[in-house]
């Protein structure tokens, strides 16, 4: 069963669909230009989840009910982070030094500034949604790109390329 949407739903899906379009062509670069394989690894995961979210808002464009799992990508995203502890830290750094381990934290840099942005794109169509189905897909959404901010954060943490000090 399908469902209008306000002209204002109609616009804000638009930006966040695209905002997803450039989140999926970043994590597919980034995947291949990274040096780590962890982080090749987590570009690539971060990526799938982003089609999802793309996938998921355009079936909400053309009025479609959508069902979102309760957490199955939040929590594999929150590992994935968590997930390249002391191990991963150790290889990766030595197999990577000087610029290299610069070019990844760059494109970690880029990528947990490009997550907050549209976290907070989703914040404001969230607000300004009508339909209890499209607020729940957004709201759902939103976690799961926090839940990428917190992985690179994570990631970058344990790599001495963040330091929140």
């Amino acid at each position: 069963m399908g469902f209008q949407l306000t002209q204002k739903e109609q616009l804000l899906l638009k930006d966040q669909l695209s905002h997803e379009k450039v989140c999926i062509e970043k994590y597919s670069n980034y995947a291949e230009q990274a040096r780590d394989p962890q982080l090749k690894q987590l570009f690539n995961q971060y990526g799938s989840h982003e089609q999802q979210h793309y996938n998921t808002i355009n079936q909400l464009l053309q009025g479609q009910q959508v069902n979102v799992q309760g957490g199955q990508a939040q929590q594999q995203g929150r590992q994935a982070g968590q997930g390249m502890g002391q191990k991963g830290q150790l290889q990766g750094q030595e197999a990577r030094t000087g610029m290299t381990m610069q070019d990844d934290a760059m494109l970690c840099n880029d990528m947990l500034m490009t997550e907050k942005y549209v976290s907070s794109t989703y914040d404001t169509a969230v607000f300004e949604s009508v339909n209890p189905n499209i607020r729940q897909a957004l709201q759902h959404i939103q976690k799961e790109e926090q839940q990428h901010g917190e992985g690179i954060f994570n990631y970058m943490q344990q790599h001495g390329m963040y330091n929140p000090q």
